[in-house]
């Protein structure tokens, strides 16, 4: 790796500035002092600036209880974004595993390790997600028994060529209804009640694969643990 992007991806410097840091002679490799910003650095280099060793961050993976009122979004906009929440350093680099809307709460990932997200996100892994949904109007009866059947055998939802994969939905009160979905679609909860005649007030992301919020408060983040990040395989 450069040295400059090595300086980029380790403290808070751009690279225009870790080229300035390195002309005035602050950061050494291996004990001699470099100037050239493309000079290459290996794993085991020890590379200092001002004194102090830096260390590149590896992969993280991290869940997060998100807020009402969060985006999970790269770029910033009206509301504050799921990554501002995450205390780490290059907490930037994170990336949400899939998406919930702004207005709905629970469980997010977020990760740097593209290929682990795939794993998590793609339909073909069928990675179960576990939804509370409040509804305008209550489900019950032969409503709930058409909804069920028609959750179960999939749905051509407005704007689509192919229908949903089958989903499980059981009802906790004539208003709350827990779905569990192995995709993750546009809208897909919301829509898929809409299409038949209600409307979801609120939403909520209890799990995702084998994961679930647990203890964890809302806007509180913890770090998986080795074998949680094993699960998804």
């Amino acid at each position: 790796m450069r040295l400059d992007r090595f300086l980029a991806e380790t403290t808070q410097l751009t690279r225009s500035l870790a080229k300035k840091a390195l002309h005035r002679g602050e950061v050494s490799v291996n004990g001699v002092v470099i100037k050239q910003p493309a000079s290459q650095v290996e794993v085991t280099d020890r590379v200092e600036w001002d004194g102090q060793p830096l260390a590149l961050v590896g992969l993280r993976y991290v869940m997060l209880n998100k807020p009402a009122d969060v985006e999970c979004s790269a770029r910033r906009g009206l509301y504050p974004r799921a990554v501002d929440l995450i205390d780490l350093p290059k907490a930037e680099r994170l990336q949400t595993v899939g998406r919930l809307d702004v207005d709905t709460t629970g469980l997010v990932l977020l990760t740097d390790d593209g290929q682990w997200s795939h794993r998590v996100s793609s339909p073909r892994k069928r990675c179960a997600k576990v939804y509370l949904a409040t509804l305008a109007e209550p489900l019950a009866d032969e409503a709930l028994a058409a909804a069920a059947q028609h959750f179960a055998e999939g749905m051509l939802l407005e704007g689509e060529d192919k229908p949903t994969l089958p989903a499980e939905l059981v009802m906790r009160s004539s208003y709350e209804a827990e779905l569990t979905l192995y995709e993750g679609r546009y809208h897909q909860v919301k829509r898929m009640f809409a299409a038949i005649g209600n409307h979801v007030t609120m939403l909520h992301r209890e799990s995702v694969g084998p994961l679930s919020l647990g203890n964890l408060a809302v806007g509180e983040w913890r770090e998986l643990s080795d074998d949680e990040v094993a699960m998804f395989t």
